[in-house]
């Protein structure tokens, strides 16, 4: 008698279709418009002036320009030169001191407890190896530290969108929604004793564009995943695919007929290192 086996996914592969996908279009357009949840998890996480911060994952910048806006002494990373390269015009445009470094959030280039606090807003929660960037966050981190990440709910706009997206591209077998970062139960598992205490609060990011069709638009043109899902649906799905993500966004929408706002739920996260 056989019996199936499953192999593990191809996690450097992956990571590398990843680090392409976000190198199309241009995510700085999408992402500039989340700076207010930098805002608040760096009040989230009481950061103090002086303290070294490290923005992992940090795209274009968003928690890195809120944490150098409170007198933080701010290191950015992310896998994405390109990003890096907007988080820079932004620093220099508020006159804002932050080092910029390429690097894998799997494995950063850092001493162990080089940070009194370590950041992600929507980035880390994207590795597809999990629980190597937990490590990662806890190791780079000081004792007595702050580790602060606004993750994408499973039932957040996101989420579904996620969830969407997959029934017509499906994700590698084997890998782990990003989406589980926004559970406490994960949370905990990811962290487990590396961490003294856990506080997660359920908040609201509302995308406000023109219409269900302007935010298509615009995270077709510039959100990379989205590019590259387009990419992969054959042309004759493509406009199915349109139709449905036009639907989740009205699904989501407060707004009525004449705009979009539609609150996507993210959690936010302050732990406590060992």
């Amino acid at each position: 008698m056989q019996t199936a086996t499953h192999l593990a996914p191809d996690l450097t592969a992956i990571k590398a279709r990843q680090q392409l996908a976000w190198s199309a279009g241009d995510y700085a357009i999408v992402g500039t418009t989340l700076q207010i949840v930098g805002e608040s998890l760096c009040e989230a996480a009481d950061l103090r002036a002086g303290q070294r911060v490290l923005d992992v994952a940090a795209g274009n910048g968003n928690a890195s320009l809120a944490a150098a806006r409170r007198w933080c002494e701010v290191t950015a990373t992310d896998y994405v030169p390109a990003l890096l390269d907007r988080a820079r015009t932004r620093a220099g445009a508020d006159g804002l001191a932050i080092e910029f470094r390429q690097a894998d959030a799997e494995s950063l280039p850092f001493d162990d407890a080089s940070f009194d606090a370590v950041l992600s807003t929507f980035g880390v929660m994207f590795t597809p190896d999990q629980e190597r960037a937990a490590q990662e966050l806890a190791r780079v981190c000081r004792p007595g530290g702050k580790i602060g990440l606004a993750n994408w709910t499973p039932g957040s706009m996101i989420g579904e969108l996620f969830k969407l997206i997959g029934r017509y591209v499906p994700p590698p077998a084997g890998l782990k929604s990003p989406a589980l970062w926004g559970t406490e139960e994960r949370l905990r598992e990811l962290f487990g004793d590396q961490v003294s205490a856990i506080a997660a609060t359920r908040k609201h990011f509302a995308f406000r564009y023109r219409s269900a069709r302007h935010w298509l638009d615009t995270f077709r043109t510039y959100y990379g995943p989205m590019v590259k899902a387009f990419a992969a649906v054959p042309a004759d799905r493509q406009g199915e695919l349109e139709r449905d993500l036009i639907a989740l966004a009205q699904r989501y929408n407060r707004g009525g007929e004449g705009t979009l706002i539609a609150p996507s739920e993210y959690l936010e996260v302050v732990a406590t290192v060992q």
